[in-house]
């Protein structure tokens, strides 16, 4: 067998094992999810009449900000939901079963591969659902043509996998699940301090740099240009390369890490 077969054969398996034990226990997906969910509908039915007043120059309905708010909620999602990758992470480090893994005949890389993997898609199924609730209580994207939906999901894909590097390194560095969880609690906390519930330009000028040039920021512009056809400007393939950056360095730290002797 080639290395090549080798190592998808592995990847696979331990795609398996992982997507088997989030399914054996959702409550920690589930928490991370609700906690968007949560804060969607909070923002639309309790702070949306005054939000929106704001967003829409004065003028606008509850359902201009809906629309401005769930591109926001939708990356933050991503930021909830890879917080479990870190914490499943560190529980194969401090539980053995990654030392086990060493001594067994396997492709070497298809243990994070299978973590990367399974956190994507558990990431991409947690947008859809957010992406539903949103659907549910009033967003449209009536001008998006088929490719700008496919441009749109394309990039919260690829936010997902750099996200998910970043919070597999958490993970294999931290102590235990619960240091993951904190080390990873930058993944939630960096949205709240992007454009998901404000514009930039509505915030103090000392902060706005803050807010702009962060990683989330961009993805969400992008998001909300395709989906809503606002101005993109420079925020795409400033988007495109946090996500790049992001996903390299991820990957050479975790990579690093893993590939460390233990003893």
């Amino acid at each position: 067998m080639s290395s090549l077969s080798l190592a998808v054969r592995d990847s696979s398996t331990m795609l398996r094992r992982n997507l088997l034990h989030a399914r054996r226990y959702p409550s920690l997906t589930l928490n991370l999810l609700l906690t968007p969910i949560m804060l969607l509908l909070l923002f639309v039915y309790i702070f949306g009449d005054t939000m929106s007043a704001g967003i829409g120059g004065g003028g606008a309905d509850r359902s201009e900000y809906i629309a401005f708010l769930v591109p926001g909620l939708l990356l933050m999602t991503i930021g909830s939901t890879t917080i479990g990758t870190a914490v499943s992470v560190s529980n194969d480090m401090t539980e053995g079963i990654i030392a086990r893994f060493r001594t067994m005949a396997i492709h070497r890389g298809s243990v994070l591969i299978g973590h990367v993997v399974g956190s994507v898609l558990q990431a991409v199924i947690s947008v859809v659902l957010v992406g539903a609730v949103g659907v549910a209580i009033g967003f449209r994207s009536t001008d998006a043509t088929a490719l700008e939906w496919i441009a749109a999901f394309g990039l919260l894909v690829l936010f997902a996998l750099a996200l998910t590097w970043i919070a597999v390194g958490m993970g294999l560095v931290s102590p235990n699940a619960e240091a993951a969880s904190n080390n990873a609690m930058p993944l939630i906390f960096l949205p709240l301090i992007s454009s998901t519930f404000v514009p930039v330009d509505a915030m103090p000028g000392w902060f706005q740099p803050i807010a702009e040039y962060q990683p989330f920021t961009p993805a969400i512009e992008t998001v909300r240009g395709l989906l809503l056809g606002t101005e993109i400007g420079h925020n795409g393939w400033l988007a495109v390369a946090w996500c790049l950056a992001l996903t390299a360095l991820g990957y050479f730290w975790s990579k690093s890490v893993f590939d460390r002797d233990p003893n």
